[in-house]
């Protein structure tokens, strides 16, 4: 049984984070992976998905010629060259990944599973680790709809796999992966559905963001279903029949493919946790300290699979956290990071700590500005005015608690107000700061100049 200084069992964007500091200390590696390396970004999510919206966007712009003076005589779709595009980006980002992992360490393309504590088996062999990183991160959730074993349903992964353009796509999930590949296919040309068990899309945001996502992409030729729950799949023929509940009463669509959009769930299960004594919670995340370590001192659990953080870059920092905390180089924690994150549709949905609704929930003397994007001049010579920019302010430090930027740039400039956010900054510093003109960035100091009192009840936080 071979031994190691370091088994890690996953290879999502942590990885990258990590390795090059374990290889420059001169540590032996074992790499164990089932699937494609590089985990959910490179494959299945960020890198293949944002090329797909990136290819959308021309399509939409292309119709939109007209706006510009410029007269385009035929637009045709290329679905197959589309997805061509796609496959090419993700797959050499891929291939060049797993080149240099088989030639840093020893490579084990096959499942993990725990003997014990510091011991794994994978395929024939049977490896022991002083430490061990568990990278795993998660997958799409199955939903538990009446039929669902009997159709072609899609998931986040098999929706790419697609070689012709649905002809009517029905999508369950109103949140952020049903919303960016919606958009992405409606443009197209796709008739596009869209099911939402809740009141409104995108319900983690404040009820005017959701609004805005709505018209806008209803103005797109998007349907929506809020209050809808689906009851009842089934296949006839090339159609997926799919019956759902809405209220009191009971209706029926049918469409040529359905995505599942409903959530994901760790990539935990197959490990055989319990062998090594590793804690999970009850929705089976691996359960961690702010360094990432398990229940076992020296088992970590990095990204998705730990619960803390569901994206790319919350994965790279829970790598930066546990090479300060393995090599005792320094002080960083997974609760000193602040939450932000971007819904790609078009234009982008940036988030960055807390919004209006979650102040005045937790009772927060708050101040509040807004700005729509029709005042941007950028937005305006860009001729993309649709959405909004929100901050929310700490009324006694004058301190920046949140912000959302719904609107063309929002993606680049939220990257702005997280880094006042990290630093505590006032809102004045960044009144003070010279911004660059034209951009969307410059107009961020000026969504302090009108500050309104967030209204707030004595009971519960409730807005009034």
């Amino acid at each position: 049984m071979k031994s190691y200084d370091v088994i890690l069992i996953g290879t999502g964007q942590a990885t990258g984070t990590i390795l090059p500091k374990i290889l420059k200390e001169k540590l032996s590696v074992a790499i164990i992976e089932e699937d494609r390396v590089g985990g959910t970004c490179v494959n299945w999510g960020c890198t293949p998905t944002k090329a797909l919206v990136a290819s959308a966007r021309v399509a939409r712009m292309v119709r939109r010629s007209d706006d510009f003076g410029i007269e385009v005589p035929k637009m045709q779709i290329n679905f197959a060259g589309v997805m061509e595009r796609v496959n090419a980006i993700r797959n050499d980002a891929t291939s060049g990944f797993r080149k240099w992992l088989e030639e840093v360490s020893d490579f084990y393309p096959a499942q993990g599973r725990f003997i014990d504590e510091h011991t794994v088996a994978v395929g024939e062999s049977t490896i022991r680790g002083e430490a061990i990183i568990i990278h795993t991160g998660t997958r799409a959730r199955k939903p538990d709809i009446l039929g669902i074993n009997t159709i072609p349903w899609l998931n986040n992964r098999g929706i790419l796999d697609l070689k012709e353009l649905p002809e009517h796509l029905l999508i369950v999930g109103g949140s952020y992966i049903g919303l960016e590949f919606g958009q992405a296919f409606r443009r197209f040309g796709s008739r596009v559905t869209v099911f939402e068990h809740g009141e409104r899309i995108v319900y983690r945001e404040d009820p005017e963001i959701s609004t805005i996502a709505q018209e806008l992409l209803e103005a797109e030729g998007m349907d929506f279903h809020l209050n809808s729950s689906p009851l009842y799949v089934e296949q006839k023929g090339k159609k997926i029949i799919l019956r759902y509940a809405q209220g009191k009463d009971e209706h029926e669509i049918t469409g040529t493919h359905i995505l599942m959009a409903t959530g994901r769930i760790p990539s935990s299960a197959e490990l055989n946790l319990s062998a090594a004594g590793i804690e999970t919670d009850k929705n089976g995340y691996i359960s961690v300290d702010d360094y990432g370590r398990t229940s076992k001192k020296h088992i970590y659990a990095l990204g998705d699979v730990n619960g803390k953080g569901a994206f790319t870059h919350t994965s790279v920092h829970d790598g930066q956290v546990f090479l300060d905390h393995f090599f005792k180089q320094g002080k960083r924690r997974i609760s000193d990071r602040t939450r932000t994150y971007v819904m790609y549709i078009d234009p982008p949905l940036a988030r960055v700590g807390m919004n209006e609704t979650e102040a005045a929930e937790k009772g927060i003397d708050a101040l509040v500005g807004t700005m729509p994007m029709s005042l941007v001049s950028r937005a305006k010579e860009k001729a993309e005015t649709l959405g909004t920019m929100k901050v929310v302010v700490e009324k006694s430090s004058g301190k920046l608690l949140g912000a959302t930027i719904f609107g063309v740039g929002g993606d680049e400039v939220i990257g702005m107000l997280a880094l006042a956010i990290q630093a505590g900054l006032p809102y004045s510093t960044l009144q003070n700061t010279v911004i660059p003109h034209p951009t969307v960035g410059e107009m961020v100091p000026w969504l302090f100049a009108d500050l309104k009192l967030l209204p707030v009840s004595n009971r519960g936080g409730k807005h009034v």
